[in-house]
């Protein structure tokens, strides 16, 4: 047995207000091993994760470093006692190189300057020696995501990390990327670092841990051996049911063209970020759009709900020109948007569920009339909205912020799919849900495709695109590459390889994506 080099033990978090995060939590991290943590939104996983890295401290309980208690009171803290982390949301400076990056506070000098010639090379042997290549002399802003979490992790072991804690490493990575990524963590637990994987991805789980704790509402259900349950006992344990990620959609042949978006460009500061754009969606028919995010997928959504405005090009809802109206009036020819940001974008953070999720509603006149509400009507219509998504919260009146990630997109899928709109733009509607959650939206966006609506899918998660989609395009530096008809008879590389740019399609087959035929 490998030396126990972290423990957690009997660990529990209570907050002032007294929110219960974490709850006699104790398990064992062994030199050598990659350990996932998986859990439902709101199941305590990132308080937990905080409190190993000095980020937040426990209310009770002990955190034993190589069998010695630690008090971890701060990141450099953590830092100092060998462990790292590498955040979803990465920590760089997108102006600064891969090795200013790397090495920022602890730069070799010359004298008083910092040697960056020294950089450099340290930048290029510790790449080398962990098989993370990147090169020292590229600014951060210029790498594929998937490099700048190479250097995130390489930040981490440069400052002596033995513990590297990787929260949802793979969201936003291609299948050759997370493949890579896979083949470097194997090797760093190989030579005795000690990994912690966080992901809602339960096939990745299965495939690259050895171990998995499982927590539900801030409770241990327990600490397995990986090769000793299945995908399905782990989502069980996560949500206290059994969940369906698989899907058997009804057989569909849509004919009528819903909605139409032709020649899309548009340029940002002299750079050409969308090249000729053009696509239709049918009445109950989904289109997936994957690709690796950066490539204009943003860019697309923003022109096509009118939160920018189009320089070439047009839309059609039907075979009305929305091309120059506002979001109100797109939003009366029912156009529906799931955002990828749901605090930026689908929510007023500081404002009530109530005032969240029937917003669309007071904006049509459906609640009262003007100026006057009908404050009954909003308390009704909000409950209902409620129950049928099953949002877990105390009342409509409770600040929508204080939510966990998954219940606030539950939020913002009621209040968009509720107007049983005619065309739903859903752009990343399960980023950062649990699997619970995830099962939901796609039911309600199932459905949705049922009665004929007209969806537009953009997904960094490549399962859901697959599952979810009637057909597939994929976009890459502005363009679309590839255009798939029948999303069953694709597979995750075929378009993992159109993502990276490295697979295109004809001319005439891009051409049947906007076929009226």
């Amino acid at each position: 047995m490998s030396e126990c080099i972290l423990e957690v033990r009997n660990i529990t978090k209570v907050y002032d207000n007294g929110f219960v995060a974490n709850k006699d939590i104790s398990f064992k991290l062994f030199e050598g091993e990659i350990h996932a943590i998986v859990g439902e939104n709101g199941a305590g996983k990132s308080t937990l994760m905080k409190m190993l890295f000095g980020m937040e401290q426990p209310t009770t309980g002990k955190i034993l470093v190589r069998g010695v208690e630690a008090k971890i009171i701060d990141p450099e803290e953590a830092i100092k006692m060998g462990i790292g982390m590498v955040h979803q949301h990465f920590m760089l400076v997108p102006s600064f190189t891969v090795a200013q990056n790397l090495l920022l506070g602890l730069e070799p000098k010359r004298g008083i300057f910092i040697d960056k010639s020294r950089a450099e090379v340290i930048t290029k042997e510790l790449a080398l020696k962990y098989n993370l290549h990147v090169e020292p002399s590229i600014k951060v802003e210029d790498l594929s995501v998937g490099k700048k979490q190479k250097v995130e992790i390489l930040k981490a072991l440069y400052r002596g990390a033995k513990v590297l804690i990787l929260d949802e490493p793979t969201a936003v990575l291609t299948p050759q990327e997370t493949e890579e990524l896979f083949v470097q963590l194997k090797q760093l637990r190989n030579e005795g670092h000690t990994i912690i994987f966080i992901s809602h991805k339960l096939k990745e789980v299965k495939e690259i841990s050895d171990r998995v704790t499982v927590i539900r509402r801030g409770v241990c259900q327990g600490v397995y051996d990986t090769k000793d349950v299945s995908e399905q006992e782990i989502s069980k344990l996560m949500v206290g049911r059994d969940v369906v990620l698989k899907y058997d959609k009804t057989s569909k042949m849509p004919e009528k063209v819903a909605f139409k978006v032709r020649g899309l460009s548009h340029t940002i500061d002299d750079k050409k970020v969308l090249d000729n754009i053009s696509f239709n969606i049918r009445e109950g028919e989904i289109l997936g759009i994957a690709g690796v995010e950066g490539n204009g997928q943003s860019e697309l959504v923003d022109l096509i709900t009118r939160n920018r405005r189009i320089q070439s090009g047009s839309i059609k809802l039907y075979d009305e020109d929305i091309s120059n109206m506002g979001i109100l009036e797109t939003r009366k020819k029912k156009l529906s948007y799931i955002p990828e940001d749901r605090m930026s974008r689908g929510v007023a953070g500081e404002a009530s569920i109530d005032d969240n999720i029937l917003a669309n509603k007071v904006a049509a006149g459906e609640v009262g009339k003007g100026m006057i509400l009908n404050i009954k009507e909003i308390k009704r219509r909000s409950a209902d909205l409620i129950k049928h998504y099953l949002v877990k919260c105390q009342n409509g009146k409770q600040q929508i912020g204080m939510l966990s990630g998954g219940n606030i997109q539950k939020v913002v899928v009621a209040r968009e799919c509720s107007v049983e709109p005619r065309v739903l733009v859903a752009a990343q509607p399960t980023r950062g849900v649990d699997v619970g959650a995830i099962e939901f939206i796609h039911s309600q966006l199932l459905e949705l495709r049922d009665k004929d609506s007209a969806i537009l899918l953009i997904s960094a998660d490549l399962n859901e695109v697959l599952e979810l989609s009637d057909s597939i395009a994929v976009m890459y530096e502005g363009e679309i590459v590839a255009y798939f008809e029948d999303s069953k008879e694709v597979t995750e590389e075929e378009l993992g390889l159109c993502m990276l740019g490295l697979k295109k399609h004809d001319e005439s087959q891009l051409r049947r994506l906007s076929d009226e035929e």
